[in-house]
């Protein structure tokens, strides 16, 4: 069978939790991705070349195949000679598969039509997809019922054979050469707690001031933890803001994301909106803060790890690209957010404990 997520990383992340219950209820079949390639290292830590064609390893833990779909380059070119070699080849490679089975998890248009391009006759998608059009391109529409879009993809899933399935937390693929950087850096190097902060989103009505992590993080070093501003692609002048909130006391780190989730695995809790590193330390069993204005948190909000989800009762969804902070984000106060971090490092810590009282019993 193929999935069809092709992006963002947010949306990646929360498909794996129901395809990683796929391949436990079904080890033997032959499960692909369809993906666009900038979201590659969330499936395989391989390179692209080697992910295309390799089948399910270590360093792919979820699938077989791998389909690698640019469709932001396309986009740009969509009438280039290169771009309809791409799409021809990738049409090409899809009915190569012969997949009796395609699971489109991202209800898009551009998803639905990657999906046909793979002729195959069996294509399962949402009822009420994100964009409505693409229903029309689905052979099967599951009427789904949860919430939160890990639920719904479950949901989906289920259908491919008829299983109750149960979300899984998902298997990230390891990057050897993105852990010998982390164990190399002198942030990670101590005993002290590090928190992680990601002041990025994907617009500015989602993000919260630059000051206000400042705030918190000068606030979390001063009891004596360690702080790390996580500087995406094009964030790099926010994260300096943060760090300059901070009087100096938090630290900047750029990094691909093979990195970002060696880097995630070593933390002890992370901070942000709505945003793909937060969704990433969820499925990393992270404990995670998030701050959030305009998106709904019950949809899209953190999942499977110790959360604490901070958001004015007055925010209202609104997914309009604005530049500036949703009103009732502002109102959140970084007291506030501190407050919600020790709450949570004092429940993992007492987890922890607990667990290794248990084992030591045995």
């Amino acid at each position: 069978m193929l999935v069809v997520r092709l992006g963002s990383m947010g949306d990646v992340i929360h498909a794996l939790p129901a395809i990683t219950a796929l391949r436990r209820t079904h080890p033997a079949w032959k499960i692909d991705w369809a993906i666009d390639p900038r979201w590659l290292p969330l499936l395989s830590s391989e390179p692209e070349n080697a992910a295309i064609d390799a089948q399910q390893n270590e360093s792919r833990p979820v699938v077989d195949q791998i389909h690698l779909v640019p469709t932001r380059s396309w986009g740009r070119k969509p009438f280039s000679s290169e771009t309809i070699a791409g799409i021809r080849a990738l049409r090409a490679d899809l009915h190569a598969a012969h997949y009796n089975a395609v699971l489109d998890l991202q209800g898009a248009i551009r998803s639905a039509i990657v999906s046909r391009l793979s002729g195959c006759p069996r294509i399962i998608g949402e009822a009420s997809p994100r964009e409505t059009p693409a229903r029309w391109l689905f052979t099967e529409r599951i009427t789904t019922a949860g919430q939160h879009v890990i639920d719904q993809d479950i949901e989906l899933a289920s259908a491919v054979a008829g299983d109750s399935l149960a979300p899984l937390p998902p298997s990230l693929p390891i990057d050897l050469e993105a852990e010998q950087w982390c164990d190399q850096l002198q942030h990670i190097r101590t005993p002290k707690p590090i928190l992680l902060l990601h002041p990025g989103a994907g617009w500015g009505a989602k993000r919260w001031p630059a000051e206000r992590y400042g705030a918190v993080a000068e606030e979390f070093s001063a009891r004596g933890g360690v702080v790390l501003v996580n500087a995406g692609p094009g964030e790099e002048s926010l994260a300096d803001a943060v760090v300059a909130s901070s009087g100096g006391l938090a630290s900047v780190i750029k990094c691909s994301l093979e990195q970002l989730i060696a880097l995630t695995r070593r933390i002890n809790v992370a901070i942000g909106g709505d945003t793909g590193p937060l969704h990433l330390a969820c499925a990393l069993g992270k404990p995670v803060v998030g701050i959030y204005g305009p998106t709904d948190p019950k949809r899209n909000g953190p999942y499977g790890s110790r959360f604490r989800v901070l958001r004015n009762p007055e925010s209202r969804q609104d997914h309009t690209r604005r530049e500036h902070p949703e009103a009732g984000l502002l109102t959140i106060r970084p007291e506030t957010v501190m407050d919600a971090i020790m709450s949570l490092m004092l429940e993992d810590h007492q987890a922890k404990q607990s667990q290794g009282s248990e084992v030591s019993q045995k």
